[in-house]
């Protein structure tokens, strides 16, 4: 498996091939900084990573949401030590009913249980049903998530100054997770970081 380790990017989490000491941003975190502020990820989108990926979403093996979840609390450890809250990126309910279940969602609950930090699935809410992301451009991307997501009324309160941490199962371009932190950081979090099991390294993140 090919997994992430230092040196990596303070924001984005991608790797470094050379350690230019730390606290280093990569070019993209440069450039087009994320709205989240940290994120961390198990390995590159790749090989057997790949692979698991694609069977827990895809290939209803949710037995592996549990030791998907191990491996991403070792690479999250500190933000989930100081996370108030964990926050699965939500499925819209007409895709949740075919596919039947989450696998956001099963990674989080696993967390949650791993380190005994409170989970909520419905802190955010996905509520535009969206084509899928693949083969479109950043731009297209973030276009297609506008209006994707929001936080009821009554939940903006009891996020107000939290530390949250958003869970996906892969991170590509980023434009999901930088629009669930978007509205996540209108609704009031002090503190959004993202922790996810794979990463694309020549994306965003």
């Amino acid at each position: 498996m090919p997994l992430i380790s230092d040196p990596v990017c303070a924001r984005l989490g991608t790797p470094f091939e050379h350690d230019f000491g730390p606290g280093m941003l990569s070019p993209a975190a440069i450039a087009d900084p994320p709205r989240f502020d940290q994120a961390r990820a198990v390995a590159r989108h790749d090989g057997a990573a790949k692979a698991l990926v694609a069977r827990l979403k895809y290939g209803e093996r949710l037995d592996l949401a549990r030791s998907m979840a191990t491996l991403m609390a070792g690479a999250g450890r500190e933000m989930l030590a100081t996370c108030d809250l964990i926050v699965p990126v939500p499925m819209h309910r007409g895709r949740l009913w075919r596919r039947r279940y989450n696998q956001a969602a099963l990674l989080a609950l696993e967390l949650g249980r791993l380190t005994g930090k409170p989970v909520s699935l419905d802190a955010l809410l996905r509520v535009k049903r969206t084509p899928p992301q693949v083969g479109l451009t950043r731009n297209e991307r973030r276009a297609n998530l506008a209006g994707a997501f929001k936080v009821d009324h009554e939940r903006k309160a009891s996020l107000a100054g939290l530390h949250l941490v958003v869970i996906d199962d892969v991170r590509t371009t980023g434009s999901t997770l930088n629009a669930c932190a978007h509205i996540l950081r209108q609704a009031g979090a002090a503190r959004i970081d993202v922790l996810t099991f794979t990463l694309v390294p020549t994306g965003m993140a």
